[in-house]
């Protein structure tokens, strides 16, 4: 039979065991706990690199698109101006400007949101009724490129290139700045009116124009 002092000596190794075992246990959790927590911060982190870098991505091609545009409708402008100084030119500069313009155009198409969207498919048409308006005009004899228009001609070519497509590319890039959520940047409404602005002055211009040859189509 135990002694009162066997007791109490085997009740205070027990207390001891129980106290190991459970600091263990917490311990356990804890660490546990701590490894939860630890992979839950890096998926945050990684979730959150994935975004950084496809925002940086949305950025880098909008800005492209933003610039092909303008250079687009810069290179069309150009050529107007140096038709209007009576110089014999090619479009060689502006067909560069416009397959450098379709390729950034082509890989938006598959990010743009809705609005943006509208906005760069109207603008697309713009750009292209511009380069219709310079092809659409007389070669010369020699077949290197259009010649000097009459006045008529060169009063379209160059309201369309300094008035509409103007609005056009500046739309554009608002367009762009919205869907980035850039403060400041217009709203839907003021966007959807913009696109239908563009598409009356497009359609006032094609009423006067004639169709490209079929191997000038798109």
């Amino acid at each position: 039979m135990l002694s009162g002092s066997d007791v109490t000596t085997l009740a205070v190794a027990l207390v001891g065991v129980g106290g190991t075992i459970g600091a263990t246990a917490l311990a356990q959790r804890a660490r546990r706990a701590e490894v939860a927590e630890q992979n839950r911060r890096a998926a945050r982190e990684r979730e959150q690199d994935r975004e950084d870098r496809a925002v940086q991505t949305k950025r880098e091609l909008y800005a492209a698109l933003n610039a092909s545009g303008r250079a687009y409708r810069s290179a069309g402008r150009d050529t107007v101006l140096a038709l209007r100084r009576g110089e014999a030119v090619t479009t060689d500069a502006l067909d560069a400007a416009r397959q450098a313009y379709y390729d950034q155009y082509a890989q938006a198409q598959m990010i743009l949101g809705g609005t943006a969207l509208a906005v760069a498919g109207e603008v697309n048409q713009c750009l292209g009724a511009g380069y219709h308006l310079i092809r659409n005009l007389p070669p010369d004899a020699s077949g290197a490129g259009p010649h000097l228009p009459g006045d008529a001609e060169l009063v379209r070519a160059k309201g369309w290139f300094a008035g509409p497509l103007s609005d056009a590319v500046h739309l554009l890039r608002e367009a762009l700045r919205a869907e980035l959520g850039v403060s400041g940047a217009p709203s839907v409404e003021q966007l959807t009116a913009g696109v239908v602005a563009l598409s009356r002055a497009r359609e006032a211009l094609r009423q006067d124009l004639r169709p490209l040859p079929a191997h000038q189509q798109e």
